[in-house]
């Protein structure tokens, strides 16, 4: 009879009601686990650094991308998101973090396509660093004179390819290096993610587990690194002709604190300018977040993003990131 939905969109709506019911299943489950718990995995892993998201456009949406995952910092959030770059095309990206307590963060990422070798491979680099240290004693309180270092970094090679015209997975391979004067410790750990698009308002959903590794000792203490599990789903929540407003939002379980919830928001008014927004939920130290970018035609071939965003983290006082991006 007209007016009645056929089967096909009777199945379309049945599965998309399970997708719902499974995303709230998943942000009310984890509520319920007890917070004493919680207390007693504060401070107990190690490589604290792996945590600290990378490029001004996914923080200044919050950090909700494992969803979105759509340039080079696909690289840090969702592994699966290089193969969505065009594989006629290379893309270099560029991040740089001033961080509380005088601390620096920089990340650099590039993607790249083997001909006649389906898929993408990527490249990145993360270092989190600050200024030289004076050496202090209980003799020489002023300082002895000389300095000492402390830093972390991560390099890491990443393979991922699209398996239909809607999935797509990745992995990365990460070698990790922690130095502390004339301490230092080395390990491995690995990435997987996996990108699916739904179909209806452009709805993405994607999941990362990031820093599976092995245990490590450091000055003779032994320590894990933080595996972290996130899912989340973006859609497009207004699109016209030459406006776009784009939505997200992701949860996260670090093995070390409570679950997470990150919410954020993408408005692009003629592809040129873009404004965002976000919060990170049930963190002790991120809050709001909010920023801006600007697409740049650089040549015919070729087209850069320069984005910025602030990050709330309330008592510690605030974060600024910047990022560039060119597609050549």
């Amino acid at each position: 009879m007209s007016g009645q939905p056929g089967l096909g969109e009777r199945r379309r709506n049945h599965v998309r009601t399970s997708i719902a019911a499974i995303g709230l299943a998943g942000l009310l489950i984890p509520g319920l686990a007890g917070a004493a718990d919680i207390f007693q995995k504060v401070g107990t892993f190690d490589g604290q650094f792996l945590k600290i998201g990378v490029g001004a456009r996914a923080e200044a949406m919050g950090g909700a991308f494992v969803g979105v995952a759509d340039d080079a910092t696909a690289l840090f959030w969702n592994a699966a998101g290089i193969a969505r770059i065009d594989p006629d095309k290379s893309e270099f990206s560029f991040n740089h973090a001033v961080w509380p307590a005088g601390l620096q963060f920089t990340q650099a990422g590039y993607v790249f396509h083997i001909k006649r070798f389906p898929g993408a491979f990527g490249l990145n680099f993360r270092s989190l660093y600050m200024d030289p240290i004076i050496e202090t004693t209980a003799f020489q309180p002023n300082g002895t004179g000389n300095t000492f270092d402390a830093g972390f970094m991560s390099a890491g090679l990443t393979y991922a390819r699209s398996f239909t015209d809607k999935f797509s997975a990745g992995g990365t391979i990460n070698f990790i290096h922690e130095g502390l004067a004339d301490f230092s410790q080395q390990t491995y750990s690995a990435d997987i993610g996996t990108l699916y698009d739904v179909g209806a308002l452009g709805m993405r959903i994607g999941m990362a587990i990031s820093n599976v590794g092995s245990q490590v000792t450091f000055i003779q203490k032994n320590a894990r690194i933080p595996a972290i599990f996130r899912v989340g789903t973006s859609l497009n929540l207004m699109q016209t002709g030459d406006q776009k407003l784009l939505g997200s939002f992701e949860f996260s379980h670090p093995p070390d604190n409570a679950e997470r919830l990150n919410v954020g928001a993408e408005y692009s008014f003629q592809k040129f300018v873009f404004l965002r927004g976000g919060y990170n939920i049930n963190y002790d130290s991120d809050g709001a977040a909010a920023g801006v970018g600007f697409h740049i035609p650089v040549s015919v071939a070729g087209q850069a993003d320069v984005d910025y965003a602030y990050t709330d983290m309330k008592d510690l006082g605030a974060a600024h990131r910047f990022s560039i991006r060119v597609l050549f």
